[in-house]
């Protein structure tokens, strides 16, 4: 990835982080946008603060940049929020977030990734692909981001590949607000049957290698990252072919 330019959005902490630090490692040149600065800064990354809701700001980074090869449309999120919990316009902004945002960013940056033959990496979730109760919004948004991906993927071949990473459960300074503390942590692992949930720096090295030249012939794809997935639950509740 040397001499190439990578924007992370949202790449200032946890997976983004993570994201940002892995393509750093590979020497390409890496720019970081978020609304706030990291508190730590990312060794071997620049930041840039931007509102990724704000669409005129988004196409003025976007044209200030002298290049890019790869853009990674990582932020996003949300609060655990029970749908009858609040109205719909509260849920909306999470899906701007979390779909409109990734769309806005790779319109702005269709230009430069046409030219440098670019790639687009889509950070998705599991929870767009099975019921997400307290974050049902959100699911729903991350499946329309994996059904954008594909879309785009055959609007702008051949020459920019879009995919995206199904992310699981990822351990990062803010998982206690989802799961709990130590001891939940631990629980919630067991339930991934490669029994722990994934690092930052394993979405980053699947980031690096869907947008590297490893990857050149795969475009319109969702790559799975989570750790084998979720044991189903009628396992534990059957009673038939328990092992001894």
């Amino acid at each position: 990835m040397e001499n190439r330019t990578v924007v992370v959005t949202g790449g200032t902490r946890g997976v983004g982080a993570g994201i940002a630090r892995a393509f750093a490692e590979t020497g390409a040149d890496v720019v970081t946008c978020a609304r706030r600065p990291p508190e730590t800064p990312v060794k071997g990354t620049e930041f840039m603060p931007l509102d990724l809701r704000d669409r005129d700001a988004v196409s003025t980074f976007f044209a200030a940049l002298p290049r890019l090869d790869v853009l990674v449309n990582n932020a996003g999120g949300t609060p655990y929020r029970r749908l009858a919990d609040a109205d719909a316009e509260r849920h909306a902004r999470v899906v701007e977030l979390n779909l409109i945002a990734p769309l806005t960013a790779s319109l702005a940056a269709h230009e430069h990734l046409r030219r440098a033959k670019g790639s687009i990496v889509m950070i998705g979730s599991v929870s767009g692909s099975r019921p997400s109760p307290g974050s049902a919004a959100y699911g729903a948004a991350k499946a329309g981001l994996d059904s954008l991906a594909r879309s785009m993927a055959v609007e702008w071949a051949p020459d920019i590949r879009v995919n995206t990473l199904v992310v699981g459960m990822v351990r990062t300074e803010l998982s206690h607000l989802h799961y709990g503390g130590e001891d939940a942590l631990a629980a919630v692992s067991r339930t991934v049957p490669l029994e722990r949930l994934a690092e930052p720096a394993d979405i980053g090295a699947a980031a690096v290698f869907l947008a590297s030249d490893a990857a050149r012939y795969i475009s319109g794809a969702s790559l799975l990252v989570h750790g084998g997935g979720e044991r189903p639950a009628f396992l534990d509740a059957a009673t038939a072919n328990k092992e001894n």
